[in-house]
C-alpha cells in the first residue's frame, strides 16, 4: 500500500525518518513518498492494459506540482474541473491531449481557456453548458470536442457529500434526457461529440456499482449509436476507495475486471479517472503535540494541525489513522487529537486509543495524500503547511509553508 515504516523505533517516508524533516521544515508538513505514487500509477493503469485506454489523474485530489510532474513522466494525464487546474496541468507537464475538463460550473473564460489549449475534451453536464460552449466555439471559430456526462443514477454506497451519480446530485445529464441531448449536440455547428461520461462518487468499497453504471452506459451507447450518432470515447470516472481504517475496497485489478468486458467489444477508448487511489496513501501529515490536557470527561491532545490543514474529520467525520513518529511510550489511552483552531469541528480523531504522546512529540496522520492539502485553507489566518517529496533517501521541498506575509500580499489597505 505504502512505503511508510518503522526503522529503529522511528517512521519513515521510505529511507527518510520524519523527524529528521519536522526539524528541518517544521510543523504541520505534509509528506508524499514518490515510490508509493509510482507504485499505484503502475498498478492502477496496468490494470487496463486488455483495452485502449487513458488513464486522466483527477487533479482535484492533489494538485501539487511534483505530484503532476511524476505522473505526467509515466504518461499520465489529467481530469480537471477548474482554469487553475488546468494551469496546473499543463505547467506540469501534462500533454493538452491528454486532459478532460469536468465540472458544473465552468465559466466562459474558463472553457476560452480550454479550447485556446486544445485539450481532449469537455464533460458537458447541462444543456445550458451545451449552448455556451457553442457559441464560444463559434466566436473563436472552432469546434468544441466534448462528450456529455450522464447521470446514470447508480448508488455509490459511500458518503453522500461525495456521491455524485444519484438523480437528487448536481452532476451530469439524466439518463433519461440523454437520447435528446446527443441530437441537439448533433445539430450545432461548433460541437463535435466524441463520447459520454459518467462518474458516480468517490471513496468506493463496493465494485458493483461500477459494474451497474458500466452497463448503463454501455446501454446508452448502443441507443445513441442507433440514431446515426458516433460515439468513440467512454469515460467511466474514478471512485475506487482506500483503505483509511477497516475497509476493504476492490483493487484495481478488481475494478478493471469487472468494467473492461463491458466497454470491450464497443470499439470505444476507455478513460479512467482515479485519484484517491493514487495518491490517500502516498502522503503523511507530520503534526507536532502542543499542550495536554484533561477534564471529567476526556483527554484531550492539542496539534499544532488544525482544519485548516486537514478538513476531512471536520467535513465527513472521516477516519485518518494517528501514529507516533518516535516509539517512545507503552502506556494507551483514549484520547480526542484535536487542532488549534476556535471551531468544536476542529479534530483529527475522536474518541481514539493510542499511545500516549508527551508535549512536543511528533504524530504522524495517515492517508493523507488525497483531498487534504488541496481543501486546506487560511483560516484563523493560518499559513498554510509545507510539503515535501521523498524519493529514497532524499526529501525535498516542493512548496513552501506560507509566511505572514504572504497570506495578505494580495490585499490592499
Amino acid at each position: 500500500m505504502h512505503y511508510f515504516s518503522y526503522k529503529d523505533g522511528v517512521f519513515n517516508s521510505e529511507d527518510v525518518a520524519l523527524s529528521e524533516i519536522a526539524s528541518l521544515y517544521g510543523t504541520p508538513t505534509y509528506v508524499y513518498s514518490r515510490a508509493t505514487l509510482e507504485r499505484h500509477i503502475r498498478t492502477i493503469d496496468g490494470a487496463f492494459n486488455g483495452i485502449d485506454h487513458l488513464t486522466c489523474y483527477s487533479v482535484k485530489a492533489n494538485s501539487n506540482g511534483a505530484v503532476l510532474s511524476i505522473l505526467a513522466q509515466h504518461g499520465i494525464g489529467a481530469d480537471v474541473v477548474s482554469g487553475g487546474e488546468l494551469f496546473r496541468a499543463l505547467r506540469a507537464g501534462i500533454p493538452a491531449s491528454c486532459i478532460v475538463y469536468s465540472g458544473v460550473g465552468k465559466t466562459a473564460e474558463e472553457i476560452r481557456y480550454a479550447l485556446d489549449n486544445n485539450i481532449l475534451m469537455l464533460n458537458v453536464e447541462s444543456e445550458s453548458e451545451l449552448h455556451t460552449i457553442d457559441r464560444i466555439a463559434g466566436e473563436m471559430n472552432r469546434k468544441a470536442p466534448i462528450s456529455f456526462r450522464v447521470n446514470p443514477d447508480v448508488d455509490p454506497k459511500t458518503h453522500p457529500y461525495t456521491a455524485t451519480g444519484l438523480k437528487k446530485s448536481k452532476f451530469g445529464i439524466p439518463a433519461s434526457d440523454a437520447l435528446r441531448i446527443y441530437e441537439l449536440g448533433a445539430q450545432l455547428k461548433n460541437i463535435e461529440v466524441l463520447g459520454i461520461d459518467a462518474h458516480i462518487g468517490s471513496q468506493l468499497t463496493d465494485v458493483s456499482p461500477f459494474r451497474d453504471a458500466a452497463e448503463r452506459l454501455a446501454g446508452l451507447i448502443d441507443r445513441i449509436r442507433s440514431l446515426g450518432l458516433a460515439i468513440n470515447v467512454v469515460d467511466i470516472g474514478g471512485g475506487l476507495g482506500i483503505n483509511y481504517d477497516d475497509e476493504f475496497p476492490p483493487g484495481p485489478a478488481e475494478w478493471a475486471q469487472m468494467i473492461v468486458p463491458i466497454f470491450k467489444n464497443t470499439g470505444c477508448r476507455l478513460i479512467i479517472e482515479p485519484g484517491r487511489s493514487i495518491v490517500g496513501n502516498a502522503g503523511v501529515l507530520i503534526t507536532r503535540v502542543l499542550h495536554i490536557k484533561s477534564n471529567e470527561e476526556k483527554t484531550f491532545i492539542i496539534v499544532d494541525a488544525g482544519m485548516n490543514d486537514l478538513l476531512r474529520p471536520a467535513l465527513y467525520g472521516s477516519y485518518h489513522e494517528v501514529v507516533p513518529v518516535e516509539e517512545n511510550s507503552t502506556e494507551r489511552r483514549v484520547v480526542d487529537v484535536v487542532g488549534p483552531i476556535c471551531e468544536s469541528g476542529d479534530f483529527i480523531a475522536k474518541d481514539r486509543e493510542l499511545a500516549m504522546p508527551k508535549e512536543g512529540d511528533l504524530l504522524a496522520i495517515m492517508s493523507a495524500g488525497a483531498y487534504c492539502m488541496t481543501m486546506s485553507s487560511n483560516y484563523n489566518s493560518r499559513p498554510r503547511a509545507a510539503e515535501i517529496m521523498v524519493s529514497g533517501n532524499e526529501a525535498k521541498l516542493v512548496t513552501k509553508r506560507e509566511t505572514y506575509d504572504s497570506i495578505i500580499s494580495q490585499e490592499q489597505l
